[in-house]
């Protein structure tokens, strides 16, 4: 045995003064009495008549003693040997991911996890440290090496579940650096096993799993997007996939609601491990939150629901102006969301936020704002016109451009285009195999121009279905609608947005990141894009203007849809190798594990109460 402060058994030089006062008797004060008859009575009847009575003040003075003993001692801290060798580190790993918020352990299985972290941080031997680490979202520690049990306690309660992925890998890997190269060192998983390659991770020697859960049935949507008909202006198609994550057959009913308006409603009958996936076609010129619902009763209920964000549809304004073509005015006329209005000559002004489509005839300056030229017969001060390709063929597409998404001019006979210089940096969408463009976007600050060389009275492009998809995803591109399909993204994501005009001027209110749940989180201001997350809940994330006032709720600039939509999480069977396995020894701990001296002060209060006990009995004086 060793003592940490053996200085400390200089207190001991206190049982002098003890001694002393036992030893020492009080001098009686002489007081002039009448008779001393009675006093020789009494003292006769009341002399010693045992020994015990002799041994009184020894007992009281070894009590003493032995207290003094006991509380120097705890001073001293005494400890084994074997405490400082064999002292442990731990690493605890807790996992808080969306499948620990499955309720067939109750309450839950996080809760679960938590009741073993606290057993096992009230149950370290002296001199062991611990850490914890959560494996949910983002992978963190969120308490360092400490011995101190109410620091582990409160860190472990501050623990919060999240409907994130498991990233037990980069968790495992924070734990080893946490315990580098210390003997002695474990890493403790408390999980339910339902993440990817389980039995390699957990496999170590330094590694310890306690698996909480059960081989529990469940139905989750792993799937759900949303996006606008390419094709159709008012359409819009649904992808929802739907799995079975048990070893029974499961029936379910899908719903899928718009704006708490019902949409579709799907029957289910779905065999062991079974993946359900459908497109759903759609027509509606609203926009809104679409909800998908499984209604199926199972332990895991965050992934019964999913979101997605549909763009609604604006009407746009057309001024077609032309000397009369058939092909125009009707594909323009054929598209609901537009309100075409037809003229023979520009008109002296124009509607700033109509879309202008000039044919053939135009002005030499073209107006700020959108505009699309078809078979231009001048040159303005955005190009030069050339002479005349003869029966040019396009070679050459711009397939990563929105404005060519499902447009194939293969073998379209495009006669009298003209040859085109722009003056302008520009993209060009259809180039002939001489190199001139055929069709080209311009794209500046005040302009948004498209042009078309070629003659659509003389062709063949007018009776292709690429015409009025190539119509179509013009309209779209003047309007922004670039993001027609609005990605429903999946919890952990850190998603990088882009920031509209009026929130990164120099005068733009500090914007928040508000969770589904209603907190705040303040992002950087002035930057045009700023990246997100990582979003560790389902439900709906917006980018606002932080309100000025309590009572004020500055509406959402960006809206993001956030779902579960993981395999691996809606899995919540375990292996059952890993339910197998023996519950690890680092969480064991002994039952007596406080220090040497946390003891000594027991017996010190305990031997205080005995003396106390003996002195009211009148046992000792």
């Amino acid at each position: 045995m060793s003592f940490a402060t053996p200085l400390a058994f200089a207190w001991l030089a206190l049982a002098i003064p003890i001694v002393i006062f036992y030893i020492l008797k009080i001098r009686l004060r002489r007081v002039p009495v009448s008779t001393n008859i009675f006093w020789r009575q009494i003292f006769d009847e009341k002399q010693p008549r045992s020994i015990w009575q002799h041994l009184r003040h020894l007992i009281s003075l070894l009590v003493q003693l032995a207290l003094l003993l006991l509380l120097v001692g705890a001073l001293a801290e005494p400890f084994f040997n074997w405490e400082v060798l064999e002292a442990r580190r731990i690493v605890l790993v807790l996992d808080n991911s969306a499948s620990m918020n499955a309720t067939d352990v109750e309450p839950t299985r996080l809760d679960k996890a938590k009741q073993l972290a606290h057993n096992a941080a009230g149950r370290l031997r002296f001199r062991d440290q611990m850490a914890v680490v959560v494996a949910g979202t983002a992978p963190q520690v969120v308490c360092g090496m400490t011995d101190h049990e109410r620091t582990l306690n409160n860190a472990l309660e501050a623990v919060q579940p999240t409907d994130g992925p498991t990233r037990m890998t980069e968790a495992i890997a924070l734990a080893r650096r946490l315990l580098g190269d210390a003997e002695n060192g474990r890493v403790v998983v408390v999980s339910d096993g339902c993440f990817e390659k389980a039995d390699v991770l957990t496999a170590g020697e330094d590694i310890d799993l306690r698996v909480v859960g059960t081989r529990a049935p469940n139905i989750g949507l792993t799937n759900f997007q949303v996006r606008r008909s390419l094709l159709d202006p008012l359409g819009y198609e649904i992808l929802v996939e739907v799995t079975n994550q048990s070893d029974e057959p499961a029936e379910c009913r899908l719903e899928v609601d718009l704006n708490d308006n019902p949409v579709d409603v799907i029957p289910l009958k779905l065999e062991p491990g079974q993946i359900w996936s459908q497109t759903l076609e759609k027509t509606s010129a609203d926009g809104g939150t679409l909800l998908a619902r499984i209604d199926h009763d199972d332990a895991l209920a965050a992934d019964n629901t999913a979101l997605a964000l549909l763009p609604k549809r604006e009407i746009q304004k057309v001024i077609l102006i032309t000397k009369g073509n058939h092909f125009l005015q009707k594909v323009f006329e054929a598209n609901p969301l537009v309100h075409l209005t037809v003229v023979a000559e520009p008109p002296t002004k124009l509607d700033p936020g109509a879309i202008v489509v000039f044919h053939r005839n135009m002005p030499a300056k073209l107006p700020p704002g959108r505009v699309l030229v078809v078979d231009p017969e001048t040159s303005t001060d955005l190009w030069t016109l050339g002479d005349k390709l003869a029966n040019p063929i396009v070679t050459k597409q711009d397939t990563d451009s929105p404005l060519m998404r499902h447009v194939r001019l293969d073998n379209v006979l495009m006669p009298e285009a003209r040859q085109l210089k722009l003056t302008r940096p520009a993209a060009n969408l259809a180039t002939a195999l001489s190199g001139d463009p055929l069709y080209a976007a311009i794209e500046e600050p005040n302009h948004k121009t498209l042009v078309l060389t070629v003659n659509i009275d003389q062709g063949d492009l007018t009776f292709r279905t690429a015409f009025p998809i190539m119509v179509t995803n013009a309209l779209a591109w003047f309007a922004g609608q670039s993001g027609e399909l609005r990605e429903s993204l999946v919890t952990g994501a850190a998603p990088e947005v882009a920031l509209p005009s009026s929130a990164t001027n120099s005068n733009a209110a500090a914007l928040v990141l508000r969770t589904p749940t209603g907190d705040e989180r303040p992002l950087p201001v002035g930057d045009d894009k700023t990246t997100v997350g990582p979003l560790d809940q389902a439900g709906i994330w917006s980018i606002a203007a932080a309100a000025t006032d309590e009572a004020d709720s500055p509406p959402p600039l960006i809206e993001l849809a956030c779902n579960i939509a993981s395999r691996a999480e809606s899995d919540l069977r375990p292996a059952e190798s890993l339910t197998a396995r023996e519950p690890p020894a680092a969480l064991a701990g002994f039952t007596f594990h406080r220090p040497l001296w946390f003891y000594l002060i027991v017996l010190a209060w305990l031997l205080a109460a005995l003396e106390w006990y003996l002195y009211q009995r009148r046992w000792i004086t």
